[in-house]
């Protein structure tokens, strides 16, 4: 009846209990990646399917040793198998095989039953042997030296046979307290185990339901990447196109940044070249000014009168042939100005190149915005689609009568609870019958130990080393009268307690080596799923059962493996068979339309225009500025030349050296003079012009190097600008599919990543099926921790005890005769022994009778 439950329960196993979740307010979302589903709620099963049998347990591992060395042989899991197909029929052919196995239980069965006819043969003829006063039944004893030493060690060799006994039967008892112990834990595990498959049926409609629930996370993400369709698509779109178009604009936007900086470099030419020729005049009149005074100062008559000195006339004559060097060296009056380049650079600048720039880069940057207007209507479409498949998911789920298998299989699980709690009186009824009758066992075995202990006790304390056999006191007396009477009842019980010993032997050995053994080692589930063992026709009986489909690999051994791991029924029943979640929820089949609304996306750039005619004709009209007519040769040639023949701050001071040279007097002073015109010159008229000639060389230079083959670079500007602008208008549409496909796949890598987790979730977390493989390994614990490992270890210390009866008899009947008061007694005339009355010489040996009471130590 839980069968066809379960099944139905589970082919819902992606139902839900209502219509998907709506979204509420819109939350911005992470850039595409791993969408996080969270965990799907799991409940918690109470059920701890494993046994600690604490201190007993040592008892148990003794007793698995013993079962070991008695039947080491591997699980014959061939010959089950091929018996349990036959129906024991080939036992007829396979019993060589099954007594081998068998041969350590056999052989100890036997012993045991051979012990359970002899002992109580030997007893019956042990009885009559006595009465015929033999086997120890003459009540007289022999006198030996060695007496006390015999009795010392033949009672403490019956005590300690004692004592095994005790302990044997000491562990009897505690398996059998164990046992009924352990039956009352067996409603507690049960109820754990009904509670855990509530939590299962319980807790499994919630996993489903969040499993559809979470189709919202999904959806949510594909909503937010279609709202922003143009950062994402749009801005990939333009990353790929800016990496061409940014360049060729950057190289107009630097061409803009060129004709400013020629702008400014005509100028500093312009104001340059005024200032030099300007100051050229001036100066070549203050030098020439300066040379004449010179001339007329050294026509002293101090530089060439017979009175003057050798030496100041021959400085007069050398500074005379020095001064023709004051002269201007460069000649800038000749050179052109260049205000026609400058007004034709000028009315270039009218036009304001960067910002026609800034206006390109902004096309460019508009492309989101215009990929968002033009797929406006594709994206209302897609998310239509969206809800459409959320509605699809919704539908799906509720095809299965989910609820009417929830509510079927709970009804089973009650109805079989309630038949459990019906057994209970009936079990706790047996289990007290079973615990009276091991109790009796036991007691069978405390009843001679009981003999044996009281006798040991009486023999000691009533023993007299003065007295005669045939003198001993009554409590000595006592005490052997108690071990002949734990004899006598040790061959009364003994066969009786080895006949149930051999009969629980078989049973619990043979179910522990059989069952409980293999389960452990899972040979026994080999045995189970060994093909057509069931059933003649199906290779797998649980599939085959099931699905009707016996070559599905599905094993009892699989099924177990899988719920102990408390995986999902899904993948422990192979539920893919009657219900494919890959099939039923295909990638490629709930997104084909959005797949393709999304290929139907055009996206026309044709709008962006990256450099307006008018900045296509400004750069053509600075490359037509005549700034390739400058001879700049020729300016470079006069700036280099310098500004005077002769630097006039060396001059001066070379004349002012021969000047000191000079007498004082009037011609030393005017020469002075002429000094300090020099360097007035110098720092007035020269320092001026050689920074106008700086500043014209660096010009100069400069637009020698900006014009140089400026046509043919405002050429390359416009071919580079003109290819990006064919890129954009004309081969961007590989670009615009190849983003499209990225961004596709994008949309729908959410929605496979959504059916992948439902997938993994259905098979690893929705209604883990660790309850039912806690219910095998409860029915483990309760028949072979419980009930096997019980009653086995009753029998081996109840067997222990049984055994030692034998030695326990013989050393009570050998022990009684140095404890009984005896009939007759030897006497010896022999001094060296016991002395007793004068004894005629022809009789060694006379028997005396025993007394009716001992005689007092005085009448000895």
């Amino acid at each position: 009846m839980w069968t066809p439950g379960i099944l139905l329960l589970l082919l819902g196993a992606l139902p839900a209990s209502g219509e998907l979740q709506q979204e509420t307010e819109p939350r911005r979302l992470p850039p595409p990646g791993k969408l996080d589903f969270g965990y799907v709620p799991a409940g918690v099963y109470e059920t701890l399917a494993h046994y600690e049998p604490g201190p007993i347990g040592i008892l148990f591992h003794m007793l698995h040793t013993f079962l070991y060395v008695v039947q080491p042989n591997a699980f014959p899991q061939d010959l089950i198998a091929k018996l349990a197909k036959d129906k024991f029929g080939a036992i007829k052919t396979e019993y060589q095989k099954a007594i081998y196995y068998e041969i350590g239980f056999l052989i100890c069965a036997a012993v045991g039953l051979l012990f359970a006819v002899l002992m109580p043969i030997v007893g019956l003829f042990f009885c009559m042997c006595r009465c015929c006063d033999n086997c120890g039944g003459e009540m007289h004893q022999r006198q030996r030296k060695n007496a006390d030493c015999r009795r010392g060690l033949l009672g403490t060799l019956l005590f300690s046979t004692s004592l095994v006994i005790t302990i044997g039967v000491l562990c009897a008892y505690a398996a059998n307290q164990n046992l009924s112990s352990q039956v009352k834990n067996i409603r507690r595990l049960v109820n754990s185990n009904m509670r855990d498959l509530h939590t299962f049926v319980n807790d499994t409609p919630l996993q489903i339901d969040y499993l559809v629930f979470q189709y919202a996370t999904a959806k949510k993400k594909v909503n937010y990447d279609l709202n922003n369709i143009g950062p994402l698509l749009g801005g990939r779109i333009h990353d790929q196109l800016d990496k061409e178009v940014h360049p060729a604009l950057d190289r107009v936007l630097n061409m803009a940044g060129a004709m400013r900086e020629t702008k400014e470099a005509l100028e500093n030419v312009s104001v340059s070249l005024e200032v030099l020729q300007e100051g050229t005049g001036k100066l070549n009149f203050n030098l020439s000014l300066v040379r004449t005074n010179i001339n007329r100062t050294l026509n002293d008559p101090g530089c060439h009168d017979e009175e003057s000195d050798a030496t100041t006339a021959q400085l007069c004559h050398n500074i005379r042939q020095s001064i023709s060097q004051l002269q201007i060296s460069a000649n800038f009056t000749r050179l052109p100005r260049v205000n026609p380049q400058l007004e034709k650079v000028n009315y270039v600048l009218k036009t304001d190149l960067s910002a026609i720039v800034q206006r390109g880069y902004a096309s460019l940057n508009n492309t989101p915005h215009m990929v968002t207007d033009q797929t406006r209507s594709v994206v209302e479409s897609v998310q239509n689609l969206v809800d459409g498949i959320g509605n699809n998911i919704t539908s799906f789920s509720k095809a299965f009568p989910v609820q009417k298998c929830l509510s079927n299989f709970t009804i089973a699980i009650n109805h079989a609870h309630a038949r459990i709690e019906d057994y209970y009186p009936e079990i706790d009824k047996m289990d007290f019958y079973r615990w009276i009758g091991c109790i009796s066992l036991c007691c069978m075995v405390v009843l001679v130990l009981a003999f044996n202990y009281l006798g040991l006790l009486c023999g000691t304390l009533g023993y007299d080393k003065h007295a005669s056999p045939t003198t001993r006191g009554c409590i000595s007396n006592t005490g052997g009268t108690m071990l002949m009477a734990g004899v006598g009842f040790s061959f009364i019980f003994s066969w009786v307690l080895m006949l149930v010993v051999t009969i629980f032997f078989l049973i619990g050995g043979n179910m522990e080596k059989l069952i409980c053994e293999p389960y452990h080692t899972k040979e026994l589930f080999k045995v189970i799923d060994t093909p057509y063992l069931v059933n003649p026709e199906w290779k797998n009986f649980i599939p085959g059962y099931i699905y009707n489909d016996s070559d599905l690999e599905l094993t009892a051994e699989s099924l177990y493996s899988t719920c102990k791991e408390n995986k999902g029924i899904y993948s422990a029943l192979r539920l893919d068979k009657v219900f494919n979640i890959s099939t039923s929820l295909n990638t490629t089949v709930f997104t084909k339309d959005v797949v393709g609304q999304l290929n139907s996306v055009k996206i026309d750039l044709r709008g962006i225009i990256l450099l307006e005619p008018e900045g296509k004709q400004n750069l053509q009209d600075f490359s037509e500025a005549g700034l390739s007519e400058i001879n700049y040769a020729d300016y470079l040639e006069e700036v280099n030349k310098g500004v005077t023949m002769v630097d006039l701050l060396s001059f001066a001071r070379d004349l002012e050296t021969q000047t000191d040279l000079m007498p004082r007097g009037p011609l030393q002073t005017a020469l002075k003079g002429h000094i300090g015109t020099l360097r007035q010159i110098h720092s007035q008229q020269i320092i001026p012009m050689e920074q106008a000639m700086s500043a014209l060389n660096q010009s100069m230079r400069f637009l020698e190097r900006t014009t140089s083959d400026l046509p043919n670079k405002v050429s390359e500007v416009l071919d580079a600008v003109k290819a990006a602008q064919d890129l954009i208008s004309y081969n961007a549409t590989h670009l615009i599919n190849q983003e499209t496909g990225k961004y596709t796949a994008t949309i729908v890598g959410y929605f496979h990543q959504y059916i992948e987790w439902v997938k993994t979730s259905l098979a690893m977390e929705v209604a883990p099926c660790k309850p039912f493989s806690n219910m095998l390994d409860t029915a483990e614990i309760i028949t072979c921790s419980f009930l096997v490992d019980s009653m086995n270890a009753f029998w081996m210390g109840l067997g222990c005890s049984t055994l030692f009866l034998l030695p326990s008899i013989i050393f009570a009947v050998k022990l009684a005769k140095y404890y009984r008061r005896m009939e007759t007694e030897d006497v010896y005339d022999d001094t060296d022994t016991i002395p007793m009355k004068t004894i005629p010489t022809y009789d060694t040996v006379n028997r005396f009778p025993r007394a009716s009471a001992p005689p007092r130590h005085i009448d000895w």
